[in-house]
């Protein structure tokens, strides 16, 4: 497969680089040949089979693993950990903090660390509302964790993402174990912060169909390699059939909608 990219080194209009790039854990090869420029500004999924690594390309972009070869660059810097300019939401992000801590007390942790009951600064109470409100969970940041359904647990975990204000926003699996409405309603949201904030958000998704409406392309990690391309090059059949070792049918309605199916 070709990669198709932007410029090397337009780091205005460039997100993430990566050349050449391999990724090894364990001394074994997770994935290897990356080399492709994400475009700012754009909602991307990243996609492959279980186990092909995308849990990995998230950690490598957070500077939590480095690279076995190859050089990756996030707004034209080599990626550490606590980048600012980077939030994050983990997998099984409520299970990990824990159901009996308030809404707003985990949205504050973005601003005092791991310190609990550090007391806050008006600045640092007005981002933590701030927060709060643009992903719609204001009226129960006063609630426990407990009480909250998945989707509303989820806009809390992008509300501890989004604290600092960052450009590029990670996402591991939003959307797993929520219902239609709810998937429907974070990826609206998702598609909102894109647009009001110019953040540049990497998503990783089993299923595709719930973004197609906003997406500007896509990482997929075929054959042990990294590549990235655009929504018409990725929503392939055959491309999908080969990812995933079954076939996949890419339909149009008659509204010019894409989506997804197996056979």
């Amino acid at each position: 497969m070709t990669d198709k990219s932007n410029p090397i080194g337009d780091s205005v209009t460039t997100a993430v680089s990566l050349r050449s790039v391999s990724v090894s854990l364990g001394g074994r090869t997770i994935w290897s040949e990356g080399t492709f420029d994400i475009p700012s500004g754009q909602i991307v999924a990243v996609i492959g089979p279980n186990g092909s690594g995308k849990t990995t390309m998230l950690q490598l972009l957070l500077g939590l693993i480095p690279p076995s070869a190859g050089t990756v660059t996030v707004f034209g810097e080599t990626p550490e950990r606590g980048n600012p300019r980077i939030g994050y939401v983990p997998q099984h992000y409520s299970e990990a903090v824990g159901q009996a801590v308030r809404c707003r007390d985990l949205v504050s942790l973005s601003v005092t660390g791991t310190r609990w009951g550090t007391r806050k600064n008006a600045a640092d109470t007005a981002a933590v509302n701030a927060a709060l409100e643009a992903v719609g969970a204001a009226d129960y940041a006063d609630s426990r964790m407990s009480v909250l359904s998945g989707g509303q647990q989820q806009r809390v975990a992008i509300a501890q993402a989004l604290v600092g204000n960052p450009k590029l926003l990670l996402l591991d699996e939003p959307l797993a174990n929520l219902d239609l409405r709810n998937q429907r309603e974070i990826v609206d949201l998702l598609a909102e912060l894109q647009q009001s904030r110019a953040v540049t958000i990497l998503v990783v998704v089993h299923d595709m169909n719930p973004l197609l409406a906003h997406l500007g392309g896509s990482v997929y990690l075929l054959d042990g390699h990294a590549h990235y391309g655009s929504v018409g090059e990725v929503v392939d059949s055959d491309l999908l059939s080969h990812l995933y070792g079954t076939q996949i049918k890419v339909v149009r309605t008659a509204q010019g909608d894409l989506y997804t199916r197996s056979n």
